[in-house]
């Protein structure tokens, strides 16, 4: 049986990233036009400090609703507890993480600098090379 490769071999490294500064009605018009579910947010230095989700910006329609106001900046909607991956992860592995969390994609790390991000779609695709 043909072995299916790393996370290196299928993430995407062409990213849209955000930070925690950045304006929240901007995040979300980035998430919207690139189609995506999440994007990482990064620090000045280009640390991982969070993970900004559609999921969490639905807390943004949720408070608005409450307060009648909504805006803010992505700090304040971001996840911070970030579960990554590194690249040499074998896809297999990832596969399982997928199954078992409600995460759909995984910042994907070398030596603690983000290289890029592995979704499910990206796992989906590498059973095309087992066809």
């Amino acid at each position: 049986m043909k072995q299916l490769g790393t996370v290196n071999d299928y993430m995407s490294i062409e990213l849209v990233t955000f930070t925690p500064d950045m304006d929240i009605h901007r995040a979300i018009r980035l998430l919207l036009k690139g189609r995506i579910s999440g994007a990482p947010v990064l620090d000045d230095q280009g640390g991982l400090v969070g993970i900004l989700t559609k999921k969490d910006c639905l807390k943004i329609a949720f408070s608005a609703s409450y307060h009648q106001e909504w805006g803010g900046n992505v700090s304040d909607f971001m996840s911070r507890d970030v579960q990554t991956v590194e690249v040499d992860t074998d896809i297999v592995e990832v596969a399982e993480r997928f199954l078992k969390s409600k995460f759909h994609r995984y910042p994907v790390m070398r030596s603690e600098r983000l290289v890029g991000v592995i979704s499910r779609h990206d796992v989906l695709r590498s059973l095309e090379d087992l066809w």
